[in-house]
């Protein structure tokens, strides 16, 4: 006959396996969602989504420009108006399942204006398509000090 104490250290492996194992089951796996992995927002509206939306300004009342990208997922063109302070209306065709990018680089749509907001705070953007409707949003504003968000706002 086997000792009971021999198998009381299995037991516990057993019970702890089971336990681990059962985390998954019952916490949701958050690689899943979605989120905004960088410094921007998403916005969706209709079948485009705007990714990593930032305005770059310098500061307050300021030359600013719109940049990330638009994403059309849906089966037909769409064309989508943006603002950056309300006044100026800029229209961006968006293709059918494709990425259009914004911001001040060539081949990239830009969407220029006035900044009403200072680096580090949030400006509101409008969003408007024929399908969607409009749609007003805020976003981060950053200045550009980052090489990856540098824009020459003079030349736009």
């Amino acid at each position: 006959m086997k000792h009971p104490v021999r198998l009381l250290p299995l037991a516990a492996l057993a019970a702890l396996a089971l336990l681990a194992a059962g985390c998954s089951a019952v916490n949701p796996i958050t690689t899943q969602d979605a989120y905004d992995a960088s410094d921007g927002m998403s916005i969706e509206f209709g079948d485009v989504t705007g990714l990593n939306l930032i305005v770059i300004t310098e500061e307050v009342d300021s030359p600013a420009v719109l940049i990330g990208s638009f994403y059309n997922s849906g089966d037909e063109d769409v064309q989508v108006a943006a603002s950056i302070d309300g006044a100026g209306i800029v229209t961006v065709d968006v293709p059918a399942g494709t990425v259009v990018k914004l911001g001040g680089e060539e081949g990239e749509a830009h969407i220029t204006g006035t900044s009403t907001a200072a680096p580090g705070s949030l400006q509101e953007i409008t969003i408007q398509t024929d399908e969607a409707g409009q749609v007003a949003e805020y976003v981060p504003v950053l200045d550009g000090t980052l090489p990856e968000y540098a824009v020459e706002l003079e030349s736009l």
